[in-house]
């Protein structure tokens, strides 16, 4: 019996091929409208995978393969592509996945409970590889190891190792469940929103605790802020919250490129409030971090070491430690690239005018792909930094009308706040008045 029972239970992932062919051909299944061929669902079908065989030739290469890195850039070139392409089309026609909501619905969570179980079952050397963080965050780790092994020295790997995996796992049912209720909310269709997070579910890139791949995506810290984002959208018809959301993603350092884009989206509709809920949570993150390294003994060191870092300063020459495609091409051609970055951020940030959510999708994904091929380190396998919004794009109707509200005073929280802390200042100037009445 016993035997039976281990033998039943003795779970064990696909390979890395395996899964991307299975997810292909499911997807074609799923999504794929076979009585429209020629129609831009059906592109995205095939092209959503397409960074996958690059990821694949980096995982089998023992050594640095320069072209996996090209595939990766060139597929990030297309997607680029798509995502100024996305700002045309205004006309979606609704293109319902072949299955039902239920059917959906059954399969997202069946994905998401294979993720837990892959999770639970992955050997510890597997989630131990030389994964490189962002610089903020790899600096921030460090004091928080040191407490975790100096509270607990016979457990700090076990306790880092099940911490990570639970911060995984909750980024992802994070995003999971912002796919659904944007598509439910504010597509007005639960059916795409739920076929949105299957999709993300099924997709390669987001089965991270798989050990497929020794790259940097595998960490939670690459998650959580794309988790932020996709929330911040969900709540984009109250510029307070949206501000506070994509201030929280800023902290992890890649989501502060999209405030002027989301700064002109707001603009004239609470564009002073959602800048200020920004500069209200991105600056304490980053004074705990500070504190952070304070604390640690290494707040000069870490500062120093961030300010210098090259991979995301293009006028500075890689460290040898650095991988990527600019190990073979001379770093100074990120130069030009950078200049070409930040004129489509200058540019996104003053067209399309008036921005509606359909923009701002479509202009963040493309800020985030930018940084890809400027970004030395290991550039072109941060996926999951843009792919809820790719997976947004694909399934999103005709978002034309998806505006923020305009700021009626009248009945506007923030308004009834400052004429209520009017009069309250008015009557501490005055004093309380008697209650005895003067005859």
């Amino acid at each position: 019996m016993a035997t039976i029972f281990a033998t039943t239970f003795d779970f064990n992932p696909p390979s890395a091929a395996t899964w991307f062919y299975f997810a292909l051909l499911l997807s074609v299944a799923l999504f794929w409208k076979f009585s429209r061929l020629f129609s831009i669902r059906n592109l995205d079908v095939l092209t959503l995978p397409l960074l996958v065989p690059g990821l694949l030739l980096l995982r089998e290469s023992h050594e640095e393969d320069w072209f996996g890195y090209l595939w990766l850039l060139s597929g990030s070139a297309y997607l680029l592509f798509r995502c100024f392409l996305d700002l045309s089309l205004v006309s979606r026609p609704a293109l319902s996945p072949n299955l039902n909501l239920g059917g959906l619905s059954w399969l997202a969570g069946a994905l998401f409970l294979g993720l837990i179980a892959v999770a639970a079952r992955l050997p510890k050397e597997t989630s131990r590889q030389s994964d490189k963080a962002p610089a903020v965050m790899s600096h921030v780790e460090k004091p928080i190891e040191r407490v975790v092994e100096n509270t607990a020295p016979a457990t700090a790997l076990d306790v880092q190792l099940w911490v990570a995996r639970g911060l995984t796992l909750a980024c992802h049912l994070a995003i999971v469940l912002g796919l659904m209720f944007v598509g439910g909310r504010h597509f007005q269709d639960w059916q795409a929103g739920v076929a949105s997070a299957t999709y993300y579910l099924l997709l390669p890139y987001a089965i991270l605790l798989l050990p497929y791949t020794r790259l940097s995506v595998a960490q939670w810290y690459h998650v959580w802020p794309m988790a932020l984002v996709v929330w911040a959208i969900f709540a984009y018809r109250i510029p307070t919250l949206s501000g506070a959301l994509l201030g929280l993603a800023a902290a992890c350092y890649f989501p502060i490129l999209l405030f002027p884009i989301w700064l002109s989206f707001y603009w004239g509709r609470g564009a002073g409030r959602f800048a200020a809920a920004f500069g209200l949570t991105a600056g304490p993150c980053m004074g705990i971090i500070v504190w952070t390294w304070w604390v640690g003994g290494e707040l000069a060191h870490s500062v120093q070491s961030v300010l210098s870092l090259p991979a995301w300063q293009p006028w500075l020459e890689p460290i040898s430690e650095t991988s990527g495609l600019w190990r073979d091409i001379h770093w100074a051609y990120r130069m030009p690239l950078f200049i070409a970055y930040l004129a489509m951020l200058g540019v996104s940030a003053l067209w399309p005018w008036p921005k509606n959510l359909a923009h701002v999708l479509a202009l963040s994904a493309a800020a985030i792909l930018g940084v890809q091929f400027w970004y030395a380190d290991q550039g072109g396998v941060y996926i999951l930094w843009y792919l809820p919004l790719l997976l947004l794009l694909m399934f999103r109707p005709n978002l034309a009308d998806r505006r923020p509200l305009p700021i009626q005073r009248e009945t506007d929280w923030l308004g009834r706040l400052r004429r209520w802390l009017g009069r309250l200042f008015l009557w501490l100037l005055r004093g309380p008045r008697s209650a005895v009445s003067v005859r």
